[in-house]
């Protein structure tokens, strides 16, 4: 008689035909066990996230704060209220402009960088928020990395303009004049760290003249004592001097670009008029604050960039033009921009500390 081979408490035998069976069952059974779990984790991640960004499917249900860290009129001003105009008019809730001044523009940008990162809270960035304030101070109350780039939109360059009865005519009568007589020619600016500041700051540095900084609150409060005689030249950008020159209420020495500007079509270049080496054209962007949610940061910078493309030709008639980069490529860009401009900044050793 053959003999039965069974394990102990009743169970079949390995290799048994019901051992074999069994062993099939219950891998079935496991593997719907293990699809069901991975079923339920994702139920549940989907669950935490929503529950992390609760907003990101409402995004924006009320209104959206955009921080210009210098006074009203200035570039950053401008192009910022005509973002929020827009953006109100194409998503239907409203976006507005906060002027935040104060120490140049650290103090709105870190209002900025330190606000909730949930897409309510923007900021207007540009050359001087962005990259010259970590080379000019040796303590910035926010890190390069606590702001996110939403879209670059505008790009702009800066002119060189003076009180209307300057006795020197030109360009080369200016350097001349700052050389010979130190100290005798004034020049405004909108505070420490501003573009309109390290400007000035460059082109001493460049012709070897001394002229005497005189610092105002913003770009437009420093236009009534230019029209009025009582300081002799700004370095502007081009979107805040425009409407100036234009109405011939200052005179337009030069401008940083490469290239003339049709509106304007006597005013030379810096190159032009006799200087090389200072061609400077700016850009400006909308920020948000790092950690930002990605769904939100893609909704705006999809609508950002439809936004800034609606307004090409007001940004024409400012005097600058439609920026347009990759979002795949806007990061490498910050960085060459930090990276030359430190150097500049060094170079020149303009230090604010």
């Amino acid at each position: 008689m053959p003999f039965r081979t069974f394990s102990h408490r009743g169970l079949p035998s390995a290799g048994s035909p019901e051992m074999r069976s069994l062993v099939v069952r219950s891998l079935v059974a496991l593997s719907r066990a293990v699809l069901s779990l991975a079923v339920l984790a994702r139920v549940f991640a989907d669950s935490a996230e929503a529950q992390t960004y609760p907003e990101s499917q409402t995004y924006p249900d009320h209104p959206v704060r955009i921080i210009v860290p210098i006074g009203p009129g200035g570039a950053y001003d401008i192009i910022g209220r005509l973002l929020a105009s827009k953006l109100s008019e194409q998503i239907g809730q409203t976006f507005f402009v906060e002027n935040r001044t104060g120490a140049g523009t650290l103090v709105g940008t870190q209002a900025a960088a330190a606000a909730p990162a949930d897409g309510y809270t923007l900021v207007i960035g540009g050359l001087s928020n962005i990259i010259f304030n970590f080379a000019l101070y040796q303590k910035v109350p926010y890190e390069p990395d606590d702001l996110v780039p939403v879209a670059l939109v505008y790009r702009f360059p800066y002119v060189l303009v003076a009180r209307n009865d300057l006795p020197q005519q030109d360009l080369v009568e200016i350097i001349n004049y700052g050389r010979q007589s130190p100290g005798k020619l004034t020049v405004a600016h909108p505070g420490s760290g501003s573009g309109q500041q390290i400007i000035a700051a460059a082109f001493m540095k460049l012709t070897g003249t001394t002229i005497v900084e005189v610092p105002y609150r913003s770009a437009q409060a420093a236009y009534p004592d230019l029209m009025a005689g009582r300081v002799d030249l700004f370095f502007d950008s081009f979107t805040g001097a425009l409407p100036y020159i234009m109405a011939q209420k200052v005179r337009g020495v030069a401008l940083l670009a490469p290239r003339r500007y049709p509106k304007v079509p006597d005013l030379p270049t810096m190159m032009e008029a006799g200087l090389s080496g200072l061609g400077v054209e700016s850009w400006i962007g909308l920020f948000a604050p790092a950690r930002t949610p990605p769904e939100i940061l893609g909704r705006l910078r999809q609508e950002t960039r439809t936004a800034a493309a609606g307004l090409k030709d007001q940004f024409e008639q400012t005097g600058g033009a439609l920026m347009q980069i990759p979002v795949g490529e806007t990061d490498r860009f910050i960085k060459s921009e930090f990276d030359s401009w430190t150097r500049v900044i060094h170079d020149a050793r303009i230090r604010f500390d």
